[in-house]
């Protein structure tokens, strides 16, 4: 039988899958789909052609089991079509090669069970995501529309001192109003910087680096201003430029720059430098946080994840802006300076010539 020769060769055949899932360019292979996830399709590619062979109907059902175990070790569906494929091409070479006694209707049922297997798994996988997805968007849209309110009813409020005329216009109540409304401002930004992203509508351009540094460094001064913290930005080459989606690229740096304002304590000294190489232009925000606890720092990208105490805002903004910047091609990255702060880095590729 089939499913007792996929058994009795198993070794063999996942050597032979891990070859070929080696050798993929795309989508590129993983540690995790090397060691566990290969002999988990087969194992369940087994159960299924056991089901076939006794007639069993539940090859659907036991296909959607195999999905919600696929996305509970992270693997897409891309992975699952192909990881199928190559273990269906490794066992035909094998019998082939050692001339092993499966009849075509045998093999007929192995190329059956495997497309049940994709179709169940994909479905189910699917099905899990998207209602995944669905409850984290539905906590994203409250915490955002919980902030947007929030900010929306200081500037309202202090609009209506500064329209009775109880309050000048150059004290405190002013202030409100002007960091309620750059508030509102940084997160609609930050959203239709995450609505690009997610829809794949990014509209790269060519970016003088110095001008965009400039902009960026006029909006955080504010920033500085308000939590009382000293703020340098070097001096940019001339000339230097990138190819990028200026509203991803804009919001991801101004996310750095507001952290650094945020988190740092009074009196601190926050930095923006950007320097370059023959591939890369880099941009790096330090702040004085007083460093990261151990083990902490990739978390920081993880979203509603936020870095101290302060729970402002939704701990979304590193998130959003490592995935916006790995979209045109570039990474974000933290280094610890234990003690001291952060070294938070943007390296986006550097455009040379046309």
């Amino acid at each position: 039988m089939l499913h007792e020769f996929l058994t009795t060769h198993r070794s063999a055949i996942i050597a032979r899958t891990r070859a070929k899932v080696e050798t993929r360019s795309t989508p590129r292979p993983t540690d995790e789909e090397l060691t566990r996830g290969v002999p988990l399709f087969l194992e369940q590619l087994v159960e299924i052609l056991q089901l076939a062979t006794r007639g069993d109907e539940p090859i659907t059902a036991s296909a959607a089991v195999h999905g919600a175990a696929m996305l509970r070790m992270g693997f897409s569906i891309a992975q699952v079509v192909h990881d199928y494929g190559d273990i269906c091409q490794a066992v035909t070479e094998l019998a082939e090669e050692i001339d092993a006694p499966i009849t075509i209707e045998e093999f007929h049922t192995l190329n059956r069970c495997i497309d049940d297997a994709i179709a169940g798994a994909v479905t189910e996988y699917a099905r899990l995501r998207d209602s995944s997805q669905s409850d984290g968007e539905m906590e994203r849209s409250g915490m955002l529309a919980h902030e947007l309110r929030n900010k929306l009813g200081a500037a309202t409020l202090a609009f209506a001192a500064l329209k009775a005329g109880r309050v000048g216009i150059g004290g405190s109540t002013a202030a409100v109003l002007e960091r309620s409304l750059r508030g509102l401002r940084d997160l609609i930004d930050s959203s239709l910087a995450e609505v690009r992203i997610e829809s794949g509508r990014q509209s790269h351009e060519r970016i003088l680096v110095s001008e965009l540094v400039e902009e960026v460094r006029q909006d955080a001064a504010f920033g500085a201003a308000e939590h009382r913290v000293e703020l340098t930005v070097a001096a940019v080459e001339g000339g230097l430029e990138v190819d990028a989606d200026r509203m991803i690229l804009a919001a991801a740096m101004a996310n750095l720059l507001q952290n650094a304002c945020k988190f740092s304590r009074p009196d601190a000294r926050i930095s923006l430098q950007t320097s370059a190489t023959a591939k890369r232009v880099v941009f790096e925000v330090e702040d004085e946080c007083g460093g990261l606890p151990s083990g902490m720092a990739e978390d920081l990208f993880r979203p509603f994840t936020q870095r101290s105490t302060n729970r402002k805002g939704l701990g979304l903004g590193l998130a959003i802006s490592r995935k916006g910047i790995e979209a045109n091609g570039g990474e974000v990255y933290v280094r610890d300076l234990p003690g001291k702060g952060c070294i938070f880095t943007i390296a986006v590729p550097r455009r040379v010539g046309d």
